[in-house]
């Protein structure tokens, strides 16, 4: 299918992907089929298929698909801009429908594309909103360290600060003077806002659980019930619904 997808030279970057560079707009990298490994602002991203990541004007980023696989990079309008620089955004069920439509409609003129543009910005706008508000810290170590907790959330407080030549209580104390949180329910909050945003875009419990690193969709509903007051039966009925009133 790679050979295939080539003999269009200019659309060949979707089955390749490219080397770096970055855009004036904002700017969404969809994996439509396969896995693909996306280097933006000096970090790397391992995507799945339906995965998506939302990356803001200039950021420089590198796009490797593995042979077989699928890629769109459809820009966004000007105002729908991500939460930070590079934000994933896993496998959103509402994203999956918007570009699977646009695959088929294919449109080729700015009119054509302008109502997709415009679909993606308001799936984009109403699952980024965070749920439970949190900050990155400032400190530049903590800063990194708390990036790498977003990506490799099984990794241990104590790991993550040898990794990053501090001791556990330093990186709790800066948490808590620079984001207002011990750094455990700041990890905490930062899964449950991914599992949030799953559940806005339209997933069910059982992918949302996944999608935020719970092993099951118990522990993300008792975990999203102590955070937010929320009772779990509310949750269980209708999350979406029970969630989207903060």
């Amino acid at each position: 299918m790679t050979s295939l997808g080539t003999v269009v030279a200019e659309n060949a970057i979707r089955f390749l992907g490219h080397d770096t560079h970055q855009h004036d707009e904002p700017h969404l990298v969809y994996v439509v089929t396969g896995t693909a490994r996306l280097l933006a602002d000096g970090e790397e991203w391992q995507l799945g298929r339906h995965e998506a990541v939302w990356l803001a004007p200039q950021v420089p980023h590198a796009l490797r698909i593995e042979p077989g696989g699928m890629a769109l990079g459809p820009y966004l309008n000007p105002g729908d801009l991500p939460r930070r620089r590079v934000q994933p955004l896993g496998a959103v069920p509402a994203i999956v429908e918007v570009m699977t439509t646009a695959l088929g409609a294919a449109p080729s003129t700015r009119e054509q594309v302008l109502p997709f543009r415009q679909a993606l910005g308001r799936v984009l706008r109403g699952v980024s909103r965070q749920y439970f508000p949190i900050v990155l810290p400032t400190h530049p170590a903590v800063r990194a360290l708390a990036r790498e907790a977003l990506r490799t959330r099984t990794a241990t407080l104590e790991r993550l600060a040898a990794d990053h030549r501090m001791s556990p209580r330093q990186v709790q104390r800066v948490f808590l003077d620079e984001t207002g949180l011990p750094f455990t329910r700041w990890r905490n909050r930062a899964r449950m806002n991914a599992a949030v945003e799953h559940l806005r875009g339209g997933g069910e419990l059982t992918a949302a659980a996944r999608a935020a690193g719970y092993a099951t969709r118990a522990g993300l509903l008792r975990a999203l019930s102590r955070e937010s007051g929320v009772p779990v039966s509310a949750l269980t009925t209708d999350p979406a619904g029970a969630l989207g009133a903060r």
